[in-house]
């Protein structure tokens, strides 16, 4: 058993490691300490690390701090990493010390044996890997660059196929004449066009809300090092390694005005989360109106009918329920989830640090790829695949009392009150109780309750 482990040290003493880890001691320690979840950082954040570490060993070179080869051999290690290898040697908890300096460690150590590799010097994990930083400008900056590249390569996109396929499906049914609802209950007649322009526009709405954080979120704390004085870097380091982070990342970043501020805050994430909070809701309301819209098909509403995609009980045969906007709403409740802990995660930037980092990248992460993930399910098996259900949209628009209310410029609210409940007592059609209640001609009436031109506002005199 003994040969399985190997010993290590560091500055609190030895302890043994597996024998096949890339990692060291302070990762070990941070394994044992903290048992709590099982839940770790995606591979998304590791990339964003890694590429930090890339663009720091380069300018420590260029600035005459690190050896060439030390430089070299630290930024092939990082490579490797951006590039999918050794994700499985990064299994801390989330649930760890606050500023994230456990899985900064863990990446210095993983680098520091890699980067050891390749050339005849051994490569130090705090002295050479992470010359220049400290995890408390690191991690922040890890969050900003791995929350921008998911925005930019995968929800982003995804919103925009949302709506293309929303904008889509509302110019096929501008003419499809349906029964409104307020309250639940029957209102004045709309188009399914125009309901699902109304949705449409949710999400490019949103969409424009996520893209109005982005230059905040392209700004970094690296070179702020512990409390965001820079103490222990070269006064020329933010500079270099912000560009070569730039280059590395395809995202235009910036250097903080203040240091401070992004060590001592998580402002910036505290407000993406609010957007993508926002967008939960919108898909929210998008999912719970194509599942009314879809009820029965016998005793509900049944206006569409959603593509069946599996059996939808174990008992009941035959029976097919709205899997996909049921699914987008347990992610989208979990995203608001998500942002009451980054809320509360964000109010935790006592004096010069924010303690709740690791929780903060975690599920900001999290809600970026559920929401990605359930945009395109609604694009693609919702939103792209319903068919109308015409004759069940028919059958109660020209019988809804509500009609009336286009009579009430000409015969006034309480007589159209009046016309209304007796249509609805007597279950008669609005224009045949509006002929006997007005001095109306019954084309004049047609003309006046016509569903259609209900639906595109205005005032008959006009």
């Amino acid at each position: 058993m003994k040969d399985k482990f190997r010993t290590v040290s560091d500055s609190m003493g030895n302890l043994e490691v597996p024998i096949d880890a890339l990692y060291g001691a302070q990762t070990q320690r941070a394994i044992d300490n903290f048992k709590i979840s099982g839940l770790t950082f995606s591979s998304h954040f590791i990339v964003a690390l890694a590429q930090v570490k890339h663009a720091a060993a380069e300018a420590n070179q260029s600035l005459g701090l690190l050896p060439a080869s030390v430089a070299e051999a630290i930024c092939k290690s990082a490579t490797e990493i951006i590039r999918g290898k050794y994700h499985d040697q990064f299994p801390i908890d989330i649930f760890q010390t606050g500023s994230g300096t456990s899985t900064n460690m863990n990446m210095n150590e993983v680098l520091a044996t890699l980067a050891s590799r390749e050339q005849e010097n051994t490569v130090h994990a705090n002295d050479h890997v992470n010359m220049g930083q400290s995890s408390n400008d690191v991690i922040p900056t890890a969050i900003h660059i791995s929350s921008a590249q998911q925005i930019a390569s995968q929800l982003l996109p995804t919103l925009t196929h949302l709506h293309q396929r929303l904008a889509q499906r509302a110019s096929e049914h501008m003419d499809t004449v349906k029964t409104g609802r307020t309250h639940l209950m029957d209102a004045m007649p709309v188009t399914l066009g125009q309901e699902l322009t109304g949705w449409a526009q949710q999400v490019n709405d949103c969409r424009n809300r996520i893209r109005a954080v982005l230059p905040r979120l392209h700004t970094i704390a690296l070179g702020g090092t512990a409390v965001g004085t820079g103490i222990n870097t070269h006064s020329a380091f933010a500079t270099e390694a912000t560009g070569r982070l730039s280059v590395l990342t395809d995202l235009d970043l910036t250097i903080a005005p203040s240091f401070f501020t992004l060590i001592s805050t998580q402002d910036t994430a505290v407000e993406l989360s609010g957007q993508l909070k926002t967008l939960a809701v919108a898909l929210l309301k998008i999912s719970n109106d194509l599942r009314w819209m879809n009820s029965g098909p016998q005793a509900g509403l049944g206006e569409i009918t959603l593509a069946a995609l599996q059996p939808g009980s174990s008992i009941m045969p035959g029976k097919v329920n709205p899997v996909i906007p049921e699914a987008v709403m347990m992610a989208a409740a979990q995203v608001v989830g998500n942002d009451a802990t980054i809320t509360l995660a964000g109010q935790s930037g006592n004096f010069q640090l924010n303690v709740m980092l690791p929780v903060i990248a975690f599920n900001l992460l999290q809600s970026i790829e559920l929401l990605s993930n359930s945009a395109n399910a609604l694009a693609d098996q919702a939103i792209a695949t319903f068919k109308v259900n015409q004759v069940t949209i028919n059958q109660p628009l020209y019988r809804n009392p509500i009609l009336v209310t286009a009579l009430n410029p000409i015969i006034g609210y309480e007589k159209a009150a009046t016309i209304a409940k007796q249509a609805y007592q007597q279950n008669r059609p609005v224009l045949d109780v509006a002929l006997e209640y007005t001095s109306l001609s019954k084309e004049h009436l047609e003309q006046l309750l016509d569903p259609f031109k209900l639906t595109q506002g205005g005032l008959e005199h006009e």
